[in-house]
């Protein structure tokens, strides 16, 4: 076991170090993402500025409780954008051209190649400095210790979304084994995405429960800031972790149903 994390550690940073070095050598298009994603971050924060000049209060969490869950979804949605949204709209290319074949090929997970094999340096750069910097802001207002239990906590349920992210934002690409258009799906579920950045409690009971119990969208963006402000227990991000990875298991369990109905490009 120990082996095969090795293993893939090192192959993952031979990725990153290739899209870097890929990067590089258009050094333009680096710095117009860069400034084209601060420029899109910059109207996402007419949230923050609306939330502030009306003095917004959900359940009693006052503005600058909200920017830890303001922070939270756009470090999320940074991370979301760097690792994984490159490779999931790559994946329906992959069934298309053929280029699945040859993934089969080699001797490492053809869901680690398809689904990690590259990342974006630039676009989530401004995301995840402008959301930890709404985070330590938030955190500091609402007098919350900096002390280990709560930044173990929060780092724990910081990964939980990471996995929960990683799970929901990859169906649309393996209903691409089935369907020829997914397109639709995809927006749908980037649609839902942006719903979800401010406190659940927002919302009906009934979509509260389905965005926790059965789509856990919810314990993306929502866990993390709750667990700070107290309003979830260590036992509360024990449960949200073992059902992060039933979650992985299942979408493991999708990924080889779809292998078994691939027909190759040159069948």
């Amino acid at each position: 076991m120990l082996k095969t994390i090795k293993k893939y550690t090192r192959l993952y940073g031979m990725f990153i170090k290739n899209c870097l070095i890929a990067q590089m050598e258009f050094r333009g298009n680096f710095m117009m993402s860069l400034i084209v994603e601060s420029v899109y971050l910059i109207a996402k924060l007419l949230y923050v500025l609306v939330v502030f000049r009306t003095d917004l209060h959900v359940e009693g969490i006052p503005p600058e409780g909200l920017l830890l869950f303001i922070g939270m979804h756009t470090v999320v949605t940074g991370l979301y954008v760097g690792l994984f949204f490159t490779n999931f709209m790559k994946i329906p290319e992959y069934i298309k051209d053929g280029s699945l074949d040859l993934m089969l090929t080699k001797p490492v997970s053809l869901q680690f190649m398809a689904s990690l094999r590259y990342v974006d340096l630039a676009l989530p750069i401004p995301d995840i400095l402008v959301g930890f910097a709404m985070i330590g802001i938030g955190w500091h207002a609402m007098d919350i210790p900096l002390m280990f239990p709560q930044l173990a906590g929060f780092a724990l349920l910081l990964l939980v979304s990471i996995v929960i992210t990683y799970c929901l934002m990859i169906i649309p690409a393996l209903l691409s084994f089935w369907f020829i258009q997914t397109g639709s799906v995809s927006e749908i579920a980037h649609s839902v995405w942006d719903a979800n950045n401010f406190p659940m409690s927002i919302y009906p009971a009934w979509v509260r429960r389905i965005g926790t119990f059965v789509i856990p969208l919810f314990l993306i963006t929502n866990f993390g800031p709750m667990f700070l402000l107290g309003q979830l227990t260590w036992l509360h991000a024990g449960l949200s972790l073992a059902a992060s990875l039933l979650l992985f298991a299942a979408v493991r369990l999708f990924w080889k149903r779809a292998l078994r109905v691939y027909s190759s490009a040159s069948s």
